[in-house]
């Protein structure tokens, strides 16, 4: 049998180009993940973790192909369970930094359950959703993200289904660390995929990605350079949460809502704004509920972040305990395979 081939021992800094692989990138052209592969190679370049020491996993969909296309290890695996693979890698290689590449259906629908559960339990993880609200591998059906009303080929008459809000979801589950970017500001996205890499926890980035054949334009209020100023509110902890082509405008507190205000018109004063403070749960819970459909800004950045025992952590500890309290004699692994009825072939 021939040997395992593994990846080579990094010995030198390590650039982009280390992290490309040698399979051809196949997303439609235009697709907003091209922009967060190239970023994710860019930020793991940065790091200075030893290539060897990343692995990507994925379940099913567009946004699944990533691991094809890291030059890290790997696994594709199946539809909306990438979560619990990723749990059971980390909890038996907890040195390793492990990834996940999921999309809104892959991650919200049939992939809900295990998604919940990794965020919850804090395991050491970096949950990449590419948020484009509909199945693009599929060919074009709504998702768990849609807007009601959305119509594609399987909803001709508008989808009855109320939207899932995948910021809410993980703040409600207590994800450590939670934030959001786009696909087009590359700069921003870096920056985030940074911040997730260096957090110690559960790490749920919502990336809002661009579906240019089944959903195109869908984010596009966000990301078009002409309006993207008055309708998204880059977060910056320690900073006035101001927005507006001239930072003239700004969100304050009153009663136990949110509201925008206009600076320049004399509707409030700078320090009426709010402070941006990603470890306040309370006000990471009222940027979490802003939609960017009504007159306030669509949050960017990191929403929230604290600190908590990751699970694995916990589970390694309960090992080397059992292990210490009661030694395994022999080979534990060899033992359970012979266990009950087994028998010999001759």
């Amino acid at each position: 049998m021939s040997a395992i081939q593994t990846v080579p021992l990094s010995s030198k800094k390590l650039t982009n180009k280390d992290y490309e692989s040698d399979q051809e990138v196949r997303w439609c052209p235009g697709c907003g993940d091209y922009a967060i592969l190239r970023q994710t190679q860019k930020v793991l370049a940065e790091l200075d973790i030893p290539r060897e020491k990343h692995v990507f996993v994925s379940g099913i969909g567009c946004s699944s192909r990533f691991p094809y296309y890291m030059n890290t290890y790997g696994f594709h695996t199946i539809h909306g369970r990438a979560p619990a693979f990723a749990t059971g890698i980390k909890c038996v290689q907890p040195d390793l930094t492990v990834w996940i590449a999921t999309g809104d259906g892959d991650a919200l629908s049939i992939g809900g359950n295990h998604l919940i559960h990794a965020l919850r339990r804090n395991v050491d993880v970096k949950i990449l959703m590419f948020n484009n609200r509909i199945y693009g591998l599929t060919k074009g059906q709504y998702s768990p993200t849609s807007e009601s009303g959305k119509h594609t080929a399987s909803t001709p008459m508008g989808s009855p289904d109320h939207p899932l809000n995948p910021l809410a979801l993980a703040l409600g589950v207590e994800a450590t660390f939670v934030a959001r970017s786009l696909d087009r500001d590359l700069q921003h996205l870096g920056q985030t995929l940074h911040h997730s890499a260096k957090h110690k926890g559960s790490a749920f980035v919502e990336i809002l990605q661009n579906c240019n054949v089944f959903n195109d334009g869908e984010w596009e209020k966000f990301t078009d350079k002409a309006t993207k100023p008055m309708t998204t509110l880059a977060l910056e902890d320690g900073k006035p949460m101001l927005y507006g082509p001239n930072k003239d405008k700004g969100l304050r507190v009153k009663g136990f809502k949110l509201e925008a205000v206009d600076l320049a018109k004399g509707e409030a004063k700078l320090e009426d704004i709010i402070v941006a403070d990603s470890t306040d749960l309370a006000l990471a819970e009222m940027l979490a509920r802003i939609s960017g459909k009504d007159s306030l800004p669509l949050p960017i950045g990191v929403l929230y972040r604290t600190s908590r025992t990751c699970y694995e952590n916990d589970v390694v500890a309960q090992v080397q305990k059992a292990r210490q309290d009661k030694p395994p004699k022999g080979d534990p692994l060899d033992g359970i395979l012979r266990a009950g009825e087994t028998w010999v072939v001759a």
